[in-house]
């Protein structure tokens, strides 16, 4: 059975005319179990993670700089959300959400988090709608309690993984992949261990060609035993903030490929959601559902 991460508390409240469309957390969900795809049985509410596994990714007085609400206001601004107690419970629960949907997976060969993708937080700072790093947290888990010996990360939101990137500069049981908008946000990329840059506009099929050579070698290049998918939906046309130029049929596409290569190569894999900025809301989740749809199409 498909199992995947999600609280009440992912719908988190932020203040009227914030742009980050936290309301995506509630209705993905709804959606899901509304079409048939999903019932409740299949969600898990992941509790907080313990603090030693985040402080072995970040910095312990940045984690404690966020639990006291010290961080200054430029701290705050370069996150792009509001400070508060909840948002930071909120955080950590995510996190512990990813990590316990990879364990799901070694079972199950996929584990979902209906939320995520906070790849621009780094070792001692957050940014760009994230606060701590759930995919390097995950990863680090899985290293650390040899439940995986090599880790491909596929990162295919819009912006590049700037803060994974960083976190796993050195470290050779990671091998960060990113293929991202080449004008987008963040403007000073970091180097992952393989980045492709996309042209603004880009469409389906060339996006799609891309991916599929590129995966497919890293697949034999790197020989991971775990991959963790970051599936932002910010890559489609309709993307207010995204640039590029994939339909819906298109974003469906690539996640179809990155998931039939990880069962087809029996290599467990983790989807945590990462960004979506369409203008209608519908469009936002209808690309998330997709990623779900085809989880219990290939894998069950």
């Amino acid at each position: 059975m498909l199992k995947v991460a999600w609280s009440t508390k992912y719908a988190h409240r932020l203040p009227e005319g914030h742009r980050f469309p936290m309301e995506k957390y509630e209705l993905l969900p709804e959606q899901l179990v509304y079409e048939g795809t999903l019932t409740n049985k299949n969600f898990f509410e992941p509790v907080l993670l313990e603090e030693g596994l985040i402080t072995a990714v970040h910095d312990p007085v940045y984690l404690q700089k966020l639990k006291q609400l010290t961080l200054n206001k430029a701290e705050i601004r370069r996150t792009g959300f509001p400070l508060s107690a909840d948002l930071v419970e909120r955080e950590i629960q995510i996190m512990n959400g990813s990590v316990m949907a990879a364990i799901n997976a070694l079972d199950d060969g996929i584990g979902m988090n209906i939320a995520g993708g906070t790849h621009h937080a780094f070792k001692d700072r957050g940014e760009g709608f994230c606060l701590l790093n759930d995919i390097a947290i995950t990863a680090k888990c899985l290293l650390s309690q040899n439940r995986a010996k090599q880790i491909l990360v596929v990162d295919l939101d819009v912006h590049q993984g700037n803060g994974t990137a960083s976190l796993f500069l050195n470290d050779p049981q990671v091998f960060t992949f990113s293929m991202h908008g080449k004008h987008n946000y963040p403007m000073h990329k970091e180097r992952s261990d393989l980045d492709v840059p996309l042209e603004d506009k880009i469409d389906d099929k060339r996006y799609l060609d891309l991916l599929d050579s590129h995966l497919k070698g890293l697949l034999d290049k790197v020989a991971p035993d775990f991959i963790i998918y970051q599936s932002g939906v910010d890559v489609l046309a309709t993307d207010k903030l995204g640039r590029l130029g994939l339909s819906l049929e298109g974003c469906k596409e690539r996640d179809r490929l990155v998931l039939s290569e990880a069962k087809t190569n029996d290599i467990p894999i983790m989807c945590c959601m990462g960004g979506g900025y369409s203008l209608e809301i519908k469009n936002i989740i209808e690309a998330h559902a997709n990623t779900f749809r085809l989880a219990q199409e290939i894998f069950f």
